[in-house]
């Protein structure tokens, strides 16, 4: 299912991973959906603490908005009792490649158009060594204008229940936050578009 063009919808979609039994046994990851969402309403957005959440993300905040993000991510985590996420630059380096890639070649799936996955991505970053077991996630989303702060997309997350349990597992333990400006739609108009790569290794 492609995302709607509609500006004032955010595109949202999410996988789900399998974590290994042990390090020797590959771990398997399926995504489970692309989901357009519609508008969220105000009265349902609270006022954060975390500098930059209601920023519109530009080539020149973009490292501001990637810590809001995380940041919004992580007060979620506490309130649920969960350890906050650790940022990891190799998960970051997989997450911003693959917005960039993304946005420059027009689509929005957790599958590439030469068929590799968020874990065949990982896998060939330096995240993991050989033999690691891993459980891995990924959660995407893009918006158009003011719906593409990180406010709105971690609201947008948390409103839908796959994504909610990607930024709620308790397994997870790193995070790499990729935002590049554009969006993944031809003709889609100015906004952002975000890749959070969720990880453990054991």
């Amino acid at each position: 299912m492609s995302p709607h063009h509609n500006l004032c919808r955010i595109g949202i979609a999410i996988a789900a991973a399998v974590a290994c039994l042990a390090p020797a046994t590959p771990a398997s990851a399926t995504p489970t959906s692309v989901i357009p969402t519609s508008v969220i309403p105000t009265s349902a957005i609270e006022l954060s603490s975390c500098a930059g959440a209601y920023a519109e993300p530009t080539a020149v905040n973009r490292p501001v908005v990637r810590r809001a993000t995380l940041c919004l991510l992580n007060e979620e985590r506490t309130q649920h009792g969960l350890g906050r996420l650790r940022p990891r630059g190799a998960l970051k380096m997989v997450a911003e490649r693959y917005a960039r890639r993304m946005v420059t070649r027009s689509f929005f799936d957790h599958v590439c158009p030469e068929g590799s996955t968020f874990v065949d991505r990982i896998k060939r970053s330096n995240y993991l060594d050989a033999g690691d077991g891993f459980t891995l996630g990924e959660n995407l989303a893009w918006g158009g204008g003011p719906r593409a702060t990180p406010e709105r997309i971690v609201r947008a997350w948390m409103d839908s229940p796959g994504h909610r349990a990607n930024i709620l597992n308790g397994r997870f333990r790193d995070i790499g936050v990729g935002v590049v400006v554009g969006v993944p739609v031809a003709g889609g108009g100015q906004g952002a578009t975000y890749v959070n790569e969720f990880g453990t290794r054991s």
